[in-house]
């Protein structure tokens, strides 16, 4: 069990009582991304094991800074602002357990009133992800879920240089493009105070989700497909810097340094583009599950 947390003081405890609740036997680890709140602390007084940061490394780099000392056959990820029901972990595992093809299992969010947040996540037609409520999903949302951590390593781990947001769509895509089934398992709850650890909306929010999107389609797409999306993202890009249309999304700075990251990562994910060009097809039509 990984729990990634960054000034968490506020629900971190609520998260870990959760856990301490289940009832499968597990082994907690919280990763602390140099907290100045006293998360860490927190942690250990819960008397889960710590792995303390030197600098913040978001979600993804958090997971992926411990996945080496993970020595079993599975491995949670869960966000630190999500309390868990009893029964989370051990329906999970036994999902799992039931569907040998599964990399992965994807449980159900729901947020304070009860209504679905998330039951895993679908790709749209600009390789957009989105939340699911119901039915077959695509890949697993990240918040809460169930991996087979040999399965995760041998498409290549977590995508640590993601920060956060989109590191579950790119794991489950690779999974996908690999071979590996991604289920949906809504008996398995979880509450989620969504948001709650970053401000949705934000400059950063809006950078991390569009590099992550267009670096994830370079090395997960149909080439036609990626390069479509780089491409439109560049024009979008020149026109905002002539007509400054409002939304931090439609910032010219904010657009122009995307682009130059994405460019800068571009060989990178190009080199390691999972699976062939008939996977690629294949998994792209799977996107969104019918």
């Amino acid at each position: 069990m990984v729990v990634v947390t960054w000034r968490g003081a506020g629900h971190l405890g609520a998260c870990l009582a959760g856990l301490a609740g289940q009832d499968r036997p597990h082994r907690t680890l919280v990763v602390d991304n140099a907290s100045t709140d006293g998360s860490g602390d927190i942690a250990g007084l819960a008397g889960v094991e710590v792995v303390r940061l030197e600098r913040n490394l978001g979600y993804a780099g958090g997971i992926a800074a411990v996945l080496d000392r993970v020595d079993t056959e599975f491995v949670a990820w869960l966000n630190d602002d999500a309390v868990p029901d009893p029964g989370w972990l051990g329906r999970l595992e036994d999902a799992l357990d039931a569907a040998p093809g599964a990399g992965a299992a994807s449980a159900r969010l729901v947020r304070a009133d009860g209504s679905t947040q998330s039951v895993g996540v679908g790709v749209d037609a600009l390789g957009r992800g989105f939340d699911l409520t119901g039915g077959p999903v695509f890949g697993f949302c990240g918040g809460a879920a169930l991996l087979r951590v040999g399965a995760l390593r041998a498409v290549g781990g977590v995508p640590a240089d993601f920060f956060c947001y989109y590191e579950d769509t790119d794991t489950s895509w690779r999974l996908r493009l690999h071979g590996w089934d991604v289920v949906s398992v809504p008996g398995a709850t979880a509450v989620h105070a969504h948001g709650a650890t970053s401000r949705l909306g934000s400059r950063e929010f809006h950078r991390w989700n569009e590099r992550n999107r267009l670096v994830m389609l370079l090395r997960c797409a149909p080439t036609r497909v990626a390069l479509k999306e780089v491409a439109r993202f560049a024009a979008i890009t020149a026109k905002v810097v002539f007509r400054r249309p409002e939304g931090a999304n439609f910032l010219p700075s904010l657009r122009v340094r995307v682009l130059g990251e994405v460019l800068r990562r571009a060989p990178r994910a190009l080199a390691g583009r999972a699976g062939d060009r008939a996977a690629r097809r294949r998994v792209w039509r799977e996107r969104v599950p019918g």
